[in-house]
């Protein structure tokens, strides 16, 4: 019997939720795969909505796994200057088989050192800390270099999780888990990108994000400091 595949997200005060719970739809369906949700304690983790999500196993007595994969949030922000956290994905990345992430969770894995001269997506928010980190930012909705799959804002760590599927297991495998979840995306309006968005709501949402584009961007200068 073959060993379990162990597909570990790291999860943490004021995550995006659809940021993993899109992906962990996916990866729960990949045949014989562990999927374990991570974090410092056992304890309930407050995301950036009413939903909380419960830890199934602390980053101490986590195994060794074969895919990490760090979601977004405005949590992420202190991530970049944990060295707890950070010292448990570079473990993890010395023997995981792929590093991921989905929106901000890239400036994490950046903060971390783990993508230091990749090309790597996150959201369109987050270019600029992105780049200060050492990463090369990248507008692709999924980037694929080498063993580091990072993907854009939000909703695209499905498109993440099913190009890793295929990658670990085979393209049938990744289809027929898309078709299962009927992942047949049809928005109703077009305004899903900065590129797309009509000029009015692209200025209404960068003017409501630009105090926490601009603490990022602080923590993320503080986080490259300390990686020289």
């Amino acid at each position: 019997m073959s060993s379990p595949l162990h597909i570990g997200f790291l999860v943490f005060p004021q995550i995006t939720q659809l940021d993993f719970t899109g992906p962990l739809q996916v990866f729960s369906r990949v045949p014989g795969a562990k999927v374990h949700l991570i974090w410092k304690r056992l304890e309930a983790v407050p995301s950036d909505t009413v939903l909380t999500i419960m830890p199934t196993i602390t980053m101490a007595e986590c195994p060794q796994l074969d895919v990490i994969c760090v979601p977004g949030g405005f949590g992420t922000d202190e991530l970049m200057l944990d060295d707890e956290v950070l010292a448990f994905l570079r473990k993890q990345a010395e023997g995981a088989k792929y590093v991921a992430s989905v929106c901000t969770g890239s400036t994490v894995l950046a903060a971390a050192g783990l993508l230091k001269g990749y090309r790597a997506s996150t959201h369109w928010s987050a270019m600029d800390a992105l780049s200060i980190l050492g990463a090369i930012p990248s507008r692709d909705r999924v980037s694929v270099d080498r063993n580091r799959l990072t993907g854009g804002g939000v909703t695209a760590g499905i498109d993440m999780a099913l190009t890793m599927a295929a990658q670990l297991v085979d393209q049938p495998t990744a289809e027929a888990i898309q078709l299962g979840i009927e992942y047949n995306p049809a928005p109703p309006f077009n305004a899903g990108s900065p590129e797309t968005a009509p000029a009015a709501v692209r200025a209404t949402m960068e003017e409501r994000m630009a105090p926490s584009r601009a603490r990022r961007i602080e923590m993320a200068k503080k986080a490259a400091a300390r990686m020289v």
